[in-house]
């Protein structure tokens, strides 16, 4: 009788060796999903540290594509600028230019009753 008992204890654990091993199989539903249990699992408590590492490779991602996109945004913003202020220095160029030229300085000088007047007398080279 007590090999028949030892033989009924062994069948019972190899029964729930059995339960044991497909539990994880079989309990790997949608609300233990969501509840959280499948982080219990072996698997999961293996793999911890490579799942934290993805984590912060995926915030890094994240935070550089973000960066990136700013740093895209201010470019933009100064090449616009940029175009400004190379406009804005060729009309004051071509102002200039206006102003500067020989005949609206004798007219300048007409207008304000001066007594400088254009020389006829080129201007003399002085060599070495």
């Amino acid at each position: 009788m007590e090999e028949n008992e030892n033989i009924e204890e062994k069948a019972e654990e190899l029964k729930e060796e059995k339960v044991k091993k497909t539990a994880p199989a079989n309990g790997m539903s949608f609300k233990s999903i969501l509840g959280g249990e499948i982080l219990a699992n072996d698997f999961f408590r293996r793999q911890t540290k490579l799942m934290i590492l993805i984590m912060v490779f995926i915030l890094f991602y994240i935070s550089n594509r973000y960066s990136c996109q700013q740093q895209m945004i201010e470019i933009d913003k100064l090449k616009q600028e940029l175009i400004d202020i190379k406009y804005d220095a060729l009309t004051r160029s071509s102002e200039l230019m206006e102003k500067s030229r020989q005949s609206r300085i004798e007219e300048y000088i007409a207008t304000q009753e001066s007594e400088l007047q254009t020389s006829t007398n080129p201007p003399y080279l002085i060599k070495k």
